[in-house]
């Protein structure tokens, strides 16, 4: 299991490449419901994020390579994937600065930064359906009273699964947000962009962590 910040970097290009792997399909949801360019912006946003990423220590603490990251979304990506993803990985960098270790605390407090900044700015909650709806379950798996008892690795697979229900969810719901609420019912059926790259990133990192 990764604890420490050295293995920071390499579980990061794990998430990047599964993101990457994953663009077209990205692309293909998201031209069911909106623009088709959500995968597109993914890829665009984590291309910009390893150039930044390539000019800081391999040593870089946890709290400094998530605001790289979100300051490459924020900088490089539009519609709504930038803003939300980019703030998000910025607050979840702020949420952990000065911890040299990553635990169940750590998780819970980074996802919480994200999902309460994802949240302000993109004004919805979850069953929206959106991001939230993966990325709260995938929290939730970390709070204390869910958490008591079990190791990181537990809580780790316990949030991936809630993560996997969580987007499987969106199939079912109209969306309420985002461009996908102007076909309102008619998105139903159909998994949310968003809710699935959020997946694909935990679920990369989850396979990281198991390796």
């Amino acid at each position: 299991m990764v604890q420490t910040m050295a293995n920071i970097r390499d579980a990061v290009d794990a998430v990047i490449a599964a993101v990457m792997a994953q663009k077209d399909y990205l692309t293909a949801v998201d031209a069911k419901t909106g623009d088709g360019d959500h995968g597109l912006n993914m890829a665009r946003g984590f291309a910009a994020a390893e150039e930044r990423l390539a000019e800081l220590p391999p040593d870089a603490p946890l709290a400094e390579v998530l605001h790289h990251i979100g300051r490459a979304f924020i900088e490089n990506v539009g519609g709504a994937a930038g803003p939300l993803y980019g703030i998000a990985f910025v607050r979840a960098g702020e949420a952990v600065s000065g911890k040299t270790r990553l635990d169940v605390a750590s998780f819970e407090k980074l996802f919480t930064a994200g999902i309460d900044a994802i949240q302000r700015r993109g004004k919805a909650v979850r069953g929206d359906k959106t991001m939230l709806d993966t990325l709260i379950p995938i929290r939730d798996a970390f709070l204390p009273e869910n958490a008591e008892g079990k190791s990181l690795r537990e809580c780790i697979e316990d949030a991936l699964e809630a993560g996997r229900t969580g987007a499987e969810y969106t199939k079912t719901i109209a969306a309420r947000r985002g461009r996908a609420a102007l076909i309102g019912a008619r998105s139903i059926g159909i998994e949310d962009p968003g809710a699935m790259s959020s997946l694909i990133m935990f679920r990369a990192l989850c396979g990281y962590l198991r390796g």
